[in-house]
């Protein structure tokens, strides 16, 4: 038999009264505020109507004393009238954390919308939550305490999930949408997001999604300006409750009976935004005209380019018009051509980062091919076309152009069987599979595989004899060993060098600063002599190390170990050694270069004005010994031989911007230069031809420093800047093939790359010194390998970072 209202609310009231608890007046109120004696003469209507008998339960006015006879309600609820259950949080709230768990678990099968707001119970809360999953249908967070989303629980009824205004979410840990089946509706904007690859890899596993937004788009006038409330509201809870509005989240527009209904389509509620009352709309969206200039609290959007949406009459043919008409070229992303005749206009809203990503729509689209909505605007069959397109264009879905996903083990049994087929051929004919190429192909091979099932890096802060490397040492610089794969040299702010076994993270030598030196800016092995290396720091001082005559630690103030001192270069920042070992180079906050002799320790010469401004970085030629190049503020790139008596560049290239640094390909072919914001290009070495512009979109920032260099030979480059991702692209075709994401513990404070190498020994292994733009915070080198899967990585790995003296910077 039914349970009914009445009946329920006495059994509630005879609950209260044998836990020695007041039934309230305005507990009662929470509890029933939809149910109340008036509504319950009404419930035949309801249904009538076919409106769900709900019970809304507002935790902002519980207390810990009022759980226990509500849990005994609970136990009534299968048997009743009772529909769906919603608990929402709004403001603060007093209850227990482990007591509101306890409530959303007791409800269970009818539980539908959970809305918390600020998890004010912290998080071990959210914790619970994620880790044990919820039995309800819709589920919005609105949390500032959490960086990775890692909703690992069953969430098998659920599907939709809001996590809109979570300003701290950055990413996704590798597990989690794992128990999402039901899943169709997900929007997370205005979070911190990012990353295109480890977001679609973590929303792959969303069978059943087809809506997505990372951003809104709000209706304006034809001027480009939202129209104002009667009430003139600006502030955040204004724009919180437009965003609510939008559809597929739950209320009010979208039905509620909708949601729960299995055959709903995901394209409804957009019909329902289309024909939703104008004189409604703009209503909804007044509140934002105030500040709508002024999108203080997106951080993002004086970086990118605002775009606007324009819906001719009340058609879903979507064009997007850019607010310089100049900009709206094909790299940008424009579906169709430009209507003229426009009715309505829509501005991009509380957009996240990953919005901002070049090609993003098409990235998404292409990547996530059961999707039906992205934004709220519908994907449609010329969309699907344009994105597989661009995405072939600008993107490398597997190294070495691989297009398919295979295992390891299936590559090394085609590479078995291969082998007995060779040996078979060989016997009989005399002629073999060249070694050579076989090699070269199962090893491209096993790389496709493995950073195909790898999205998530291994991530690895180096420490050292148990402790975290930051903790002892501020590094500023670091260089790997060219023939041993295992050492690494770093050289630290306070005029230290270590070198290091960075596989079993061991100190193998010890130099200290000994009062002579400043932060050290300058390193570089010797070839012939692979125990030897010069440091520079930016006080001038110049030396030259034997590490097998200096011992692991030095204990005392002096140490008891020679080095060869070489004439000072004011405010340096940069040495190299060429091929043979008997030259090396120096530059700085100068327009000049000096040239010294190894073997002697003398200065040779000083080369002046070789740039109109300082030069930041020199190099010589991996295989050349009279070549070298240098990179300058002055916009200049210019190549040298020391046969010509370099007072005349052999030829010079330009960029936009100052140059940050240059560097020569593996082989010498390519020379490949870094210019501030983001400006990378590759050049020809034999003549300065222009060979590649690589497509990494500018932040418009004068203090974006951007350092290259290559990897896997000259296969990929590696790009970093400050406040962004590492970027992994084809070196012939510039395609991007990944982002590697710098996350810092510290909310707040932004993580960028403030030096970077590729492994000379290690396929796809890079590391970084990766740094905080926040005072008091270290520097970490953090060894990354895109082969191995973060799974192997302690989730706790974190990066709180060193500063960057702007006015230190080397490459």
């Amino acid at each position: 038999m039914t349970i009914d209202i009445k009946t329920l609310e006495d059994r509630y009231v005879d609950s209260c009264r044998r836990q020695g608890v007041l039934a309230n007046s305005s507990i009662l109120s929470s509890l029933f505020k939809n149910l109340s004696l008036t509504m319950i003469e009404q419930a035949e209507v309801k249904k009538s109507n076919h409106e769900l008998c709900k019970l809304e339960i507002l935790i902002d006015d519980l207390k810990d004393v009022d759980i226990a006879p509500l849990l005994d309600l609970c136990m009534n609820f299968d048997a009743s009238e009772i529909e769906a259950v919603d608990v929402r949080n709004e403001s603060s709230c007093v209850l227990n954390g482990e007591h509101a768990l306890s409530l959303m678990h007791a409800v269970n099968k009818k539980l539908r919308v959970v809305h918390l707001q600020d998890l004010l119970h912290g998080k071990d809360f959210l914790r619970d939550i994620s880790q044990r999953g919820l039995t309800c249908q819709v589920l919005t967070l609105r949390c500032s305490c959490f960086r990775k989303l890692n909703l690992t629980g069953k969430f098998m009824h659920m599907h939709t999930l809001n996590l809109d205004f979570s300003t701290s979410l950055m990413s996704f840990q590798e597990e989690c949408f794992n128990c999402m089946p039901n899943l169709m509706r997900l929007s997370m904007c205005d979070t911190r997001i990012t990353n295109l690859w480890t977001t679609v890899a973590a929303l792959s596993k969303l069978p059943s999604l087809v809506e997505l937004r990372f951003q809104y788009w709000q209706y304006c006038n034809d001027a480009g300006t939202s129209f104002t409330s009667c009430s003139g509201k600006s502030d955040d809870t204004a724009d919180f409750s437009v965003l609510d509005r939008i559809p597929f989240i739950v209320e009010p527009f979208t039905n509620t009976t909708e949601l729960t209904d299995p055959n709903f389509s995901a394209e409804d509620p957009l019909r329902n935004f289309y024909s939703l009352d104008e004189e409604v709309i703009n209503h909804d969206v007044q509140s934002m005209a105030e500040d709508s200039s002024d999108d203080s609290e997106v951080d993002f959007t004086s970086r990118h380019h605002r775009y606007w949406l324009s819906f001719p009459g009340w058609s879903s043919e979507a064009p997007l018009l850019y607010e310089n008409e100049d900009e709206a070229d094909s790299s940008q992303g424009t579906f169709m051509e430009p209507i003229t005749d426009v009715s309505m206009k829509y501005m991009s809203r509380h957009a996240s980062p990953i919005c901002y990503e070049k090609h993003y729509r098409e990235f998404m689209i292409a990547s996530l091919p059961n999707l039906k909505n992205l934004d709220n605007m519908p994907i449609r069959k010329i969309d699907k076309e344009r994105a597989t397109g661009i995405f072939s264009q600008y993107f490398e879905y597997l190294p070495y152009k691989w297009k398919h996903k295979e295992s390891v083990v299936s590559i090394l049994q085609k590479r078995e069987i291969k082998s007995g087929q060779n040996k078979v051929h060989s016997s009989k004919n005399r002629t073999s599979y060249p070694s050579r190429q076989s090699q070269y192909f199962y090893t491209r091979s096993l790389s496709a595989a493995k950073l195909g099932s790898s999205t998530w890096p291994f991530l690895h802060p180096l420490s050292l004899l148990g402790c975290e490397l930051d903790k002892g040492f501020h590094p500023r610089q670091f260089e790997y060993h060219p023939s041993d794969s295992s050492l690494m040299v770093f050289g630290t702010l306070d005029g230290e060098v270590v070198v290091i076994n960075h596989e079993n993270e061991h100190i193998v030598s010890y130099i200290p600063s000994l009062g002579a030196m400043n932060s050290v800016l300058g390193l570089c092995w010797l070839k012939k002599y692979p125990s030897k290396l010069i440091a520079g720091s930016d006080n001038g001082s110049l030396k030259l190390y034997d590490i097998h005559h200096i011992p692991r630690k030095v204990t005392g103030r002096h140490g008891n170990f020679d080095w060869v001192t070489f004439d000072e270069f004011d405010q340096l920042t940069s040495v190299h050694v060429n091929s043979t070992d008997e030259l090396f180079l120096a530059s700085g906050y100068s327009r000049n270069v000096a040239l010294y002799d190894i073997n002697s320790g003398k200065r040779l010469q000083v080369f002046t004005d070789m740039h109109r401004g300082h030069i930041n970085v020199v190099k010589f030629a991996n295989h050349s010994p009279s070549i070298f190049a240098t990179s300058s503020f002055d916009h200049d790139v210019k190549m040298w031989d020391l046969r010509q008596k370099p007072i005349h560049p052999c030829f010079t290239v330009s960029s936009s911007r100052g140059n940050v640094m240059v560097c020569f390909s593996p082989d010498d072919q390519y020379i490949l230069a870094s210019a501030v914001d983001n400006e990378v290009r590759q050049y020809l070495a034999v003549d300065g031809r222009l060979h590649l512009v690589f497509d990494i979109a500018p932040t418009e920032s004068s203090q974006n420093y951007t350092r290259s260099y290559y990897m896997n030979g000259r296969d990929y480059i590696i790009s970093g800047s400050c406040d962004e991702h590492v970027r992994i692209c084809c070196a012939q075709t510039g395609r991007r093939l990944r982002d590697i994401s710098l996350e810092g513990r510290n909310l707040g404070s932004s993580v960028f790359v403030q030096s970077l190498r590729g492994d000379p020994f290690r396929d796809f292994n890079l590391s970084v010194l990766a740094a905080y733009m926040r005072p008091g915070s270290k520097s970490k080198i953090v060894k990354i390998n895109l082969l191995a899967s973060s799974g192997h990585a302690n989730k706790d790995d974190s990066y709180d970072l060193h500063p960057c003296p702007f006015h230190s910077m080397g490459a």
